[in-house]
This record gives structure tokens, sequence and C-alpha cells, in this order.
């Protein structure tokens, strides 16, 4: 790791120009990463590197620290190339396939990633599976180069991090909770966090417990699956977190499945398990994910999707 630290250094000591990049449709983990990674680059090398993102940011992540500094992709100027694009929290190529040109063009590149990747994009790979997300990452390399940092990297690190493990249920060990302790030991006010995560619109609540409401139920009550319908799916807010959480109280269920039909034939599938695998299920259907939280995006019709989930899920 320390090599690898070294290396990264000395790329970024020596560009002029960098790019910071996170999956589409970026979660607490992608946008608190890159913006806090974002800031660290500043602070501690003088450069200010551009952070971007396409598809949507979730409202209730409207009012992080630095969003201003999240770009929308559409909206560079990317005539000339990046002397060092680095990709935080992206999973797999065709998660930053919006930011192709940049990627292709790019004088270097680094990534710093929890997920699993079997064709990781970066020249220099900072990754680790055994991480709860990507903020942890991050918050480690900052710690072992001893570099300087705000309040603001330490919020927008400790976002991610709850983000990722679910309020900390599908924390493995105890490494994020020592870090988030840590991080509150410097002032970063955890309440906060939780405020800003649990501040949805209206039509959000009611469109998702819609869902919830009108989930079907399979091999002895142990699956739930819930569906929202392209009609509700506009008012969704992020990725259906109320209704994966409201199933996952029920008593008996053990999978959950949220099929949501984005367009006539592109349906987003998020899956959970409350302490069993679904990533095996998630590759199935072409995604992947963590082992307790994975999904994927078919194109395809939502009944047919709705069948394939059911039966990967026969046996299980």
């Amino acid at each position: 790791m320390n090599e690898k630290l070294q290396v990264f250094v000395e790329k970024i000591r020596a560009a002029k120009s960098v790019a910071i990049i996170g999956h589409k449709n970026p979660d607490g983990d992608a946008l608190g990463s890159a913006l806090a990674l974002g800031r660290l680059i500043e602070l501690n090398f003088g450069i200010s590197p551009v952070c971007t993102y396409d598809g949507n940011i979730p409202e209730t992540l409207g009012d992080v620290p630095l969003r201003s500094h999240m770009r929308y992709f559409g909206h560079l100027n990317i005539s000339k190339p990046f002397d060092v694009v680095i990709l935080v929290d992206y999973g797999t190529a065709r998660h930053v396939e919006f930011a192709s040109s940049i990627i292709q063009n790019a004088g270097y590149i680094i990534e710093i990633d929890h997920h699993k990747n079997e064709a990781p994009l970066g020249a220099l790979c900072i990754n680790d599976e055994m991480a709860d997300a990507t903020a942890v990452i991050v918050y480690e390399i900052m710690r072992a180069q001893n570099w300087r940092w705000d309040l603001d990297v330490l919020s927008l690190l400790a976002l991610g991090i709850v983000t990722d493990t679910g309020y900390f249920k599908f924390a493995r060990t105890g490494r994020a909770m020592r870090i988030m302790a840590d991080m509150i030991d410097e002032g970063v006010r955890i309440r906060s966090v939780y405020d800003m995560l649990n501040n949805q619109p209206k039509k959000t609540i009611l469109a998702e417990s819609r869902a919830a409401a009108s989930a079907e139920f399979y091999y002895r009550d142990r699956l739930a699956v819930a569906t929202i319908l392209n009609r509700d799916y506009r008012n969704m807010d992020g990725r259906g977190e109320n209704v994966l959480d409201i199933l996952a109280r029920i008593k008996g269920v053990e999978y959950i499945a949220l099929l949501k039909q984005q367009k006539d034939n592109q349906i987003g599938v998020s899956l959970r398990g409350r302490g069993r695998p679904v990533n095996h299920i998630a590759e199935a259907l072409g995604g992947g994910g963590h082992i307790f939280a994975a999904g994927a995006v078919l194109r395809d019709s939502l009944e047919n999707v709705h069948d394939r989930v059911i039966e990967l899920f026969r046996g299980e």
C-alpha cells in the first residue's frame, strides 16, 4: 500500500489538471468520497480538481458540504485531456460510461474503490473489497499521508460511511465504526448527517410507501418483491431505500427485491439480504454490488424481469 500511495502522491503532485468521477446517479458514498478527495487534493497539493457526475443526485444530498463543487458532466468543457483522472466508488466500467471520453484521453488513471471488479480501469488501483465504503479508504489515505483536512472533508466521509453501511447495519467489522468515532471526536455531528439523509420530499415518501404496501411475497414469505412503476419512479429520490427498509422489518422476510421501471424496457433491480448474500443474484442479472446489498439494470420488460428475479431466488 505504501508504494501505491507514493505513486498516487507523485502523480497528483505532477498534475496540472485532475478530474474525479464516481458512478452514475451518485449515492452518499460516491458523492461524499469524490468531494472529500477533491477538497483534500486542493488543501494539500494546491490543485482544484473537477468533480463530475451524470444522472441524478438525490434531493436529500442537495445540501451536503461543497455540493456546488460537483459539476454535471454534460456542462463540462472536455476539449483538453486531464492529466489525472480518479475514479471513486465506480464498481465497473459501465457505471462510468458517461465519462468514457475523459477516461480514454486521460494522462493517467487512478481508482479508489471497495467494489469487486474483475476488469479495473485504473493504472493504479487503491482498492479494498473489505472496506465497508470507499469513504473508509479515502479516510485511511488521508491519515496515512498526514494530509491537512477540514470539517467539510470529515463530514463528507461520514456521509459516505453512514450511507454504504446502512447506518452501520451492514458493517462487517469495527473498522468503519472506529473511523466514525475518530471523526466525531474531531467535530463531525453525526445527528446532522442522519437528519440530512432523513429529509425526503413528501412525493418520495408517498410513492415508496405505495410500493411497500403492494409488495408480493414468495417462498413462504422469505422473499418480498416490490415494484415501482414508471409513473412513480419519477417521484423517487435515490434508490428506494425506504421500500427496502420497510420490507426488511417484516418478520420472516430474508430477501427483498425492488423493481424500478425506469423506462418501458429498462428496469432497475435493488436487492437486499437480511444476513444472507444477494450479490450472486445481482451478478446473474448482469449487475453486482456488496454481499448483502446489490443490484442491476436490465433492458427488458417489467414482467420478464419480475419473473426472472423470482426464479433466481428459488431454492435460496
